[in-house]
């Protein structure tokens, strides 16, 4: 009986949804995070009549068919890169993205990965780096007597050190955005690597061509709702049951013709 492996292909692609939605939940409080969403296609179908095919010597055509579907699978994890809210921290190596782009990062194998996490600090060299160490692209060192840090909305680095008064421009912050964002591989550590999905980067100022400009001592948050997710859950375990009990009535079906005498 088909409506077993049907309700089977149903059972599983809910399982893969509340996986994914599970873990949206799981990362509601990481910065910059965007959440993801499962994209499904129906399966292939058996023709028992063609639609179209002739019914008779005349040339008649049948003007709707018989087709069974044979379930449903999963598409595509589909990332919702959308903005998120933006909280202030009074802390100055953190630093939000209010609009499109991304922060460009040096892994330790040489790529470049980017995110939308400002959260930065200061390595022992006085380089801005990420939580995990990574530099920031293009470097940017801050002085150890550096008193004041001022990050512009237009990307520009100034400190005002201990024996000058007057702020000094040391570097300025790049963004880099994609022409499909969502093709980005997420690799962890809230970073994401370019794939021939994504395209490959175009990197310019903050605030300028389409850039979003910066906000310091904010953060972005993500772009989790949470009565949004629940829904879903709820949405995607009701679905679950009910191809559950597909499988059930089928089993009962089956046990019915098998007792037949």
């Amino acid at each position: 009986m088909k409506a077993l492996n049907i309700a089977a292909t149903g059972m599983l692609a809910q399982q893969l949804n509340v996986e994914v939605i599970s873990h949206n939940i799981a990362n509601m409080r990481t910065t910059g995070y965007k959440r993801q969403r499962v994209e499904f296609e129906d399966l292939l179908y058996q023709n028992l009549d063609r639609v179209g095919s002739t019914s008779s010597d005349t040339g008649t055509m049948l003007p709707a068919g018989i087709q069974i579907g044979l379930g449903v699978k999963p598409a595509s994890t589909y990332r919702v890169m959308t903005q998120g809210d933006v909280a202030q921290t009074e802390k100055p190596l953190d630093i939000a993205i209010r609009g499109e782009g991304m922060f460009q990062v040096q892994l330790p194998d040489g790529r470049t990965a980017y995110t939308r996490a400002g959260s930065f600090e200061r390595d022992a060299d006085g380089r801005l780096v990420t939580l995990e160490g990574y530099l920031i692209e293009p470097a940017i060192t801050i002085p150890d007597n550096a008193r004041d840090i001022t990050v512009s909305p237009d990307g520009q680095v100034q400190v005002t050190l201990d024996n000058d008064p007057v702020p000094q421009l040391i570097g300025r912050l790049e963004l880099a955005r994609f022409a499909n964002k969502t093709g980005l591989e997420a690799i962890g550590d809230n970073l994401f690597v370019e794939t021939p999905a994504s395209g490959a980067p175009t990197t310019g100022n903050p605030g300028e061509d389409g850039f979003g400009s910066l906000l310091q001592a904010f953060l972005e948050h993500s772009n989790v709702n949470a009565v949004a997710e629940i829904s879903e859950l709820i949405a995607a375990q009701r679905a679950y049951e009910m191809n559950a009990r597909v499988i059930s009535a089928a089993d009962e079906m089956m046990s019915a013709t098998s007792n037949l005498r």
